[in-house]
């Protein structure tokens, strides 16, 4: 009898401890519904161009096809400068935003587009709405006319 229950005893020891072996083996696979942040690369690029004595400063922040926190500034001979900020979308190769500056006192917000060309960029012009709440804003972001009169190409930025 006394056999029986040390075999017995021996062999519920086994299977206690081949089970706690395979609980160990177990992996946990990550739940499906987690998601996986991926975060975008962010670009800062800089652009300047001269028209006669005309200075058009652009500075560009980049994540993905968004332009966040961008700068715009026109520096006209012997007038006021305008100077704002640029938020927006690029759409293939073409940025359209809006910049939001102030000139002579005054806070106004105007839809831009350049179209990018190589390194450099070309602002885009055609017929504009004023909506009244201080917004100008184009007519048909179609019919824009890239020129070449106003060509900012890529310069280091200025930290």
């Amino acid at each position: 009898m006394k056999k029986v229950i040390v075999l017995g005893f021996v062999f519920v020891s086994v299977l206690v401890s081949c089970k706690k072996e395979s609980e160990k083996e177990v992996e946990t696979i990550p739940d499906a519904s987690e998601k996986i942040v991926v975060e975008e690369p962010v670009s800062d690029e800089c652009y300047s161009g001269t028209i006669k004595k005309d200075t058009i400063l652009m500075n560009l922040t980049i994540k993905g096809n968004e332009v966040t926190n961008g700068k715009l500034s026109y520096k006209f001979y012997e007038k006021d400068k305008n100077e704002g900020t640029l938020v927006g979308e690029l759409k293939g190769d073409t940025l359209i935003a809006d910049y939001t500056f102030m000139s002579e006192g005054v806070s106004s917000v105007r839809q831009v587009a350049f179209l990018k060309k190589g390194n450099t960029y070309v602002e885009g012009y055609g017929d504009v709405v004023d909506d009244n709440k201080g917004k100008v804003t184009f007519k048909d972001i179609k019919q824009l006319k890239f020129e070449g009169k106003t060509v900012l190409s890529k310069v280091d930025c200025k930290m």
